[in-house]
């Protein structure tokens, strides 16, 4: 049985277990520190072994190898490292963190890159409940607060029913084409003549339990609550790593054994596509809390990721990875942003609080401005090239009203997102925020200059994302 082709995974895994133990025998109060610079080096260390990692198969056809599994990996690591860099500074700005939450993002990583590289169903799944899990106690880890209590339960009693339907949807396709290997599944659905329907709607319940891992739209009303209840950290990495896993899942998949029934699913995935958009843009518009805010928001840039991959094309998987890593850089920073709104040592998180933030803090007011941009898709910024190339997939795939969808719920975007600008600008101030931790400047203003600088890294990336997509479908 080869092993080599999850290297990488066994020594993350194995590192998340030395740091869990040096973590228990720190002092409480000292532990968190130490604990997350640990993971950091773990998560970075991993970066360099998926980068090295060969090309394979291993694990008895369980674990997949290739570039596209290392783009997502790499994606993924990350999300995950920039996420532990903003925790960092949110406990040294007064947040109430157990160390225990630096080792559960590592772990919930692990198990994203696992979904990266299902070579199975039942890999996909394991990895799933192994990232799921982890943020399950993530958005409660502040039990003492009512909202993240209430975060907790309400993500965990909802990604439960997900589950349930995506493992009923895992079934059906096993009772019908007798096994859950890719491409095995390929093989049998190429010789397939008529297909049976109890199998099409098995396929149906793997794209509904990855949906909701998405917040798609309309399996999105768990997103708003558990976004704002969970602590901020949590929330910068929840709307990171295991969306980008959810993607990997669900474009290697689509691509792969249920490739050739893409006339059959492309209609479910340009609905979801629409209403994500459509939904996300509408309901943010009344939003007071910065972080509810993001969390309608995430629904609509979801919805634009899923229009390349509704296309059904290697120009369609593309844009969607160009876009995601667009995505990673505008979301780190604003979360980064979020989590220093801090005025005598509480957090606030209403819109108003960034009132005269233009006058009292330039530096940050500049870098929540350039994301807000961004996230419109303002050229030269990241988001434009993202938005621009699955635009340009769904083009060519002749999905002209999905387009149009698209560009009625930017302009809708447009509003609520240069609403943030007009009050940091334009408000007179509510009072400046504390001076933010070195980790929080360090992360928001890096996100900020990668975020105007995209278009100078845009070659390597959109490269690196060909190489992906060609693994997937030749």
């Amino acid at each position: 049985m080869n092993w080599m082709p999850a290297f990488p995974e066994l020594v993350l895994a194995i590192c998340g277990l030395i740091i869990l133990v040096v973590g228990a025998f720190l002092k409480k109060t000292e532990s968190f520190v130490p604990v997350s610079a640990l993971t950091i080096a773990a998560l970075v260390g991993t970066a360099f072994l998926v980068c090295g990692s060969a090309d394979g198969v291993g694990l008895g056809h369980l674990f997949i190898n290739d570039n596209f599994a290392r783009f997502l990996k790499l994606l993924i690591l990350t999300g995950g490292i920039l996420a532990t860099v903003v925790a960092m500074g949110y406990v040294r700005e007064g947040g109430d963190l157990p160390f225990e939450t630096p080792v559960l993002m590592l772990f919930s990583t692990l198990g994203a890159m696992l979904m990266a590289s299902s070579g199975n169903l039942i890999t996909l799944f394991v990895g799933l409940e192994l990232s799921s899990l982890s943020i399950y106690i993530l958005c409660a880890i502040e039990r003492e607060r009512l909202k993240a209590a209430e975060a907790g339960l309400k993500y965990f009693i909802l990604g439960s029913l997900a589950s349930g339907l995506l493992l009923y949807g895992i079934s059906l396709v096993y009772g019908y084409a007798g096994t859950m290997e890719y491409p095995a599944l390929t093989s049998i659905l190429m010789a397939s003549g008529l297909l049976p329907v109890g199998l099409v709607i098995g396929i149906v319940f793997i794209i509904v339990g990855l949906a909701f891992k998405l917040s798609a739209v309309p399996f999105h009303m768990w997103t708003p609550d558990v976004y704002q209840g969970a602590p901020t950290p949590v929330t910068a990495f929840m709307a990171g790593a295991p969306k980008f896993a959810a993607f990997a899942l669900l474009i290697r998949i689509m691509a792969g054994p249920f490739g050739m029934l893409a006339p059959r699913w492309q209609l479910l995935l340009v609905v979801i596509s629409a209403l994500s958009m459509l939904f996300g843009s509408l309901a943010a518009i009344p939003q007071t809390d910065i972080k509810r805010l993001m969390a309608y928001s995430s629904i609509g840039h979801m919805g634009y990721a899923m229009m390349g991959l509704a296309s059904a094309s290697g120009a369609g998987i593309r844009g969607t990875l160009v876009y995601l890593s667009a995505y990673l850089v505008m979301n780190a920073g604003v979360f980064a942003g979020i989590a220093a709104m801090r005025r005598q040592g509480h957090e606030v998180t209403k819109i108003r609080d960034l009132a005269g933030l233009g006058q009292t803090n330039p530096a940050m007011a500049l870098t929540m401005t350039v994301f807000m941009f961004s996230m419109i898709g303002v050229p030269p910024m990241a988001g434009f090239f993202g938005k621009f190339m699955v635009f340009a997939a769904a083009w060519n795939a002749g999905l002209t009203g999905l387009l149009i969808v698209g560009g009625v719920s930017a302009l809708i975007g447009a509003y609520y997102y240069l609403r943030v600008v007009k009050i940091m600008y334009f408000d007179a101030p509510e009072g400046s925020f504390d001076r933010p931790a070195p980790s929080l400047t360090f992360v928001s203003a890096s996100m900020g200059v990668a975020t105007v600088l995209y278009v100078v890294g845009l070659g390597v990336i959109t490269s690196a994302a060909d190489a992906a997509a060609s693994a997937l479908i030749g």
